[in-house]
This record gives structure tokens, C-alpha cells and sequence, in this order.
């Protein structure tokens, strides 16, 4: 039953589910679970390991998500090596020939999505919809299409549309920009001191012209709106940019909520998040002794959230 699911996400330990896992997730009931490189080793190992997955909670459909951006963040290169085709790297066939683009890019979409279907994965956290600039650190990189929002925000439509003609949900990242920061959010909090005017018509573009039900937050702060958190962490930020002026009517869904960028402690960034708007948690390392603290103060997902959910379960069918 979707109503008694939690409000979090929840990443496992390795190639198969251990009897503690299962136990856990039995009781804990997220809303879903995210897979990463320590979790595949082949195709049907990793089939194997989601139809576990699906079974716990007997729904074919439930959500399972995945990083497979290709370039740097792939994690389905024990399958297929994915390394080259970034998103820097089909934006370059596009500044060249926009026809071959579609072809390569739908190939390397439909191969995606081909895969993901096998398996059973329904989730792809796609596009990067982040606006590079000179200063951008490498964390985001060749994974952001262009340092032009418009260019960002033409590719990154496509690869929503691509991705959704072939029954796979995305989520659009970092909501409502990464680009301005110059440090890795995994080991530290950037901070944007970008102007209002720079920040709307650049960094927050990509995301009001793009349609999606999922979105991911980035852990930055904007200066100008919140000096002192992170848009995961702000009410302002949440509410004014991200509800309000990019008009995102989906689950917003946090970045890891165990990353450095976030000062607080596990918990409290956990409080922090929902409090301040997210709609779903994210946590990854598959530490079963964090994910029993967050189990404990989890709420269930509020009816906004319920009803997103069944939209996705419908887009599924």
C-alpha cells in the first residue's frame, strides 16, 4: 500500500540482499530504493537482486532508482561501459549536427532504458540540468550539458521526453542549480554568491522550462536568498524558487542526506529536510545502523506525495 510507505529512500550494502536487509526493509517500508556500483556485478545478478527487492514489498512497480548519467557517473559499468558519453559529450555532437545528435542520443538513451527495463530499475537520476561556469568544480563537471541554461535546458528536455517514451521516470538534478559552486558538496557546503538577476536567468532557467515529476535538491546555499542553509535545508529556498518561481509541482527529493555539505547531525538533517519542504529523504551508504535511527523518526508520506506516487505507478502501467 503506498500510504504506508515512509518518507525515505534507502540504499543497500552489496550484490544481494542479506537477511538482516530484508528483515529491515520489511519494517522500515521505503518509498524506494536506490543502487549503486557496490550493488551490480552482471546483468542477471543484478535482475536477481531487484526481483528480491520487489518482492518484499510484493509490487512489481516499485520504485527503484539508479545514477546512470554516463560520462563520470555511471553505475552500470560492470554491464556496459558508459565512460565516454557524457553529457559534455553529446552537447558537442549537437553544437555540430543536431540530426546526428538525436540519433546517437536516442541509441544511447533507448540502450539505457533497455537495460533498466530488463532489470527492473523504473527511476534514472537524469538530466543534470546544472549550468557550468568557469569556476564550476569538477563534481559536476562534463556531467552539466553546457555553460548556456538555454542549450542545458533544450537537452535536458529531450532527455526527459526520451527517457519517458520509453517508461523511465527521471530526476532532474540539482534543483535549482549547482553550477555556481566551486567546491565538492560530498566534503564541503558550497556556497552561491551569485546576483538574484544571474542566478534567475542562468542557473535557475533549465529547471522552470523543463516538466518533470521528480526533482533532486542541491546541497547549496544561495546567498542572496538564505545565507545560512542549503537549499535542502531552506524554506525559503524551497518555497520561493523552487515551488513558486520554477513552478516544480512534483516529489522533490533530497540529495544524499549524508553528504559533508550538510552540517548537521544525521538526524537532524533528516528533520531539517523535510521540514523544510523535501518531500522524499535520500540516503545511500546502505549503513543499516543509520537507516534504523532514520527508520525511527521517518514520517509516512504526506497525501501530496501519495498521489504523485500513483500518477508514477499509472505512468508505469
Amino acid at each position: 500500500m503506498i500510504n504506508k510507505r515512509k518518507a525515505i529512500i534507502f540504499g543497500i550494502k552489496s550484490y544481494k540482499l542479506k537477511n538482516t536487509e530484508k528483515i529491515f526493509l520489511k519494517k522500515a517500508k521505503p518509498w524506494g530504493v536506490i543502487l549503486f556500483s557496490r550493488n551490480i556485478k552482471s546483468l542477471d545478478q543484478l535482475k536477481t537482486l531487484i526481483k528480491d527487492i520487489k518482492k518484499i514489498f510484493s509490487d512489481e512497480n516499485f520504485p527503484i532508482l539508479i545514477d546512470a548519467e554516463g560520462g563520470s557517473v555511471s553505475r552500470l559499468n560492470k554491464i556496459i561501459d558508459l565512460s565516454i558519453f557524457s553529457q559534455d559529450y553529446f552537447k558537442k555532437i549537437y553544437k555540430k549536427n543536431k540530426k546526428l545528435f538525436y540519433y546517437k542520443y536516442k541509441i544511447f538513451v533507448d540502450g539505457v532504458s533497455d537495460i533498466l527495463n530488463f532489470v527492473g530499475i523504473n527511476i534514472n537520476t537524469v538530466p543534470v540540468l546544472d549550468v557550468r561556469k568557469k569556476n564550476t568544480h569538477d563534481v559536476i563537471g562534463d556531467r552539466s550539458y553546457s555553460k548556456d541554461a538555454k542549450l542545458v535546458s533544450t537537452l535536458g528536455k529531450i532527455c526527459i521526453d526520451l527517457y519517458r517514451k520509453n517508461k523511465i521516470h527521471t530526476v532532474p538534478k540539482h534543483i535549482p542549480g549547482h553550477g555556481p559552486s566551486k567546491v565538492d558538496s560530498h566534503f564541503q557546503t558550497p556556497i552561491a554568491r551569485n546576483s538574484l538577476n544571474e542566478l534567475i536567468k542562468t542557473d535557475f532557467f533549465p529547471f522552470k522550462k523543463c516538466r518533470y515529476l521528480f526533482a533532486m535538491t542541491a546541497h547549496v546555499i544561495y546567498e542572496k536568498y538564505d545565507p545560512i542553509n542549503t537549499a535542502t535545508h531552506s524554506k525559503i529556498v524551497i518555497n520561493q524558487i523552487i515551488r513558486k518561481h520554477i513552478k516544480f509541482k512534483g516529489i522533490l527529493i533530497s540529495d544524499d542526506i549524508g553528504m559533508k555539505a550538510l552540517k548537521y547531525p544525521l538526524i537532524k538533517n533528516v528533520k531539517k529536510a523535510l521540514e523544510a519542504g523535501c518531500n522524499l529523504i535520500l540516503h545511500c551508504n546502505g549503513n543499516l545502523n543509520e537507516m534504523k535511527k532514520i527508520s525511527e523518526v521517518i514520517p509516512k508520506i504526506d497525501k501530496f506525495t501519495q498521489k504523485k506516487t500513483s500518477d508514477f505507478y499509472k505512468f508505469l502501467r
